[in-house]
């Protein structure tokens, strides 16, 4: 006859875990001899090592009883069933790791390969890092309700980058987005400076994106993250409209051409 730890010992588990299978019911609690042990036999030691063997294969605790007494059939057919759960838990786990990789990516969490590209080369053309926080998350917004037209967008926009003169002025909007206060002096020839590159692409613009897809919603929630995450973005717009154009995301006009 074996003590409670020499049970443990024999069917390779703790002394706590054959306590937890008595709590849940799964092993018979002996009763006690003269001296108040309680005593195994060989049976007992059996029914652990099924008890331990069913449950390190992944089967609930809440299922090991019922196999404990199924017959061949049913065991079999159980065992089957279990084995599909367990297949669907894999998969899912591997869907949590690849999330988790993407995490670990950084942009790639919630962003096309394209949009990626174009966060990159802003951070090679030495754009503030802040800035290419604000590209990134404007992106993801969009990316999340128009993901189709995401290469669209990618393409006109890794174009603009290549332009000098462009890529001169989105460098001091980025610069004033995140360092000027809204009655910077140095505002209105700023607005000024954009107002004339908004001019010259205007149309441009139009015919490239033709029918844009995007939804007065998620215009309008574009613009308020503008306005939330730059102290300049308010003053700016004031400017902008008095040069007669309206908006942020999506200008329009409100003036004559």
């Amino acid at each position: 006859m074996l003590t409670i730890g020499q049970l443990a010992s024999y069917a390779g588990v703790t002394v706590r875990a054959v306590r937890f299978y008595h709590q849940k019911g799964l092993l018979p609690e002996p009763g006690r001899d003269a001296s108040g042990y309680r005593r195994y036999d060989a049976v007992a030691v059996v029914e652990l090592i099924r008890i331990r063997t069913l449950a390190e294969a992944g089967v609930p605790l809440s299922r090991v009883r019922e196999l404990l007494a199924a017959d061949p059939d049913e065991f079999a057919a159980a065992v089957e069933e279990i084995d599909h759960r367990l297949q669907a838990e894999i998969r899912e786990r591997q869907r949590h790791r690849k999330r988790i990789a993407q995490l670990a990516a950084g942009d790639s969490l919630a962003l096309p390969p394209e949009a990626v590209a174009y966060l990159e080369r802003m951070r090679q053309l030495g754009f503030p890092e802040r800035m290419v926080d604000a590209e990134r998350d404007a992106w993801i917004l969009v990316a999340a309700r128009l993901p189709a037209s995401m290469p669209m967008y990618m393409t006109s926009k890794r174009a603009q980058l290549e332009d000098p003169t462009l890529l001169e002025l989105y460098r001091d909007i980025g610069t004033a987005a995140f360092e000027w206060e809204r009655d910077d002096p140095r505002l209105p020839a700023l607005a000024d400076r954009l107002v004339a590159s908004i001019e010259a692409l205007y149309e441009e613009e139009l015919e490239a994106y033709g029918a844009d897809p995007m939804t007065d919603e998620l215009v309008e929630l574009l613009d308020a993250t503008f306005l939330q995450a730059t102290p300049i973005a308010a003053r700016l717009l004031e400017l902008l409209e008095e040069r007669g154009w309206r908006g942020w995301t999506k200008l329009e006009r409100t003036g004559p051409r």
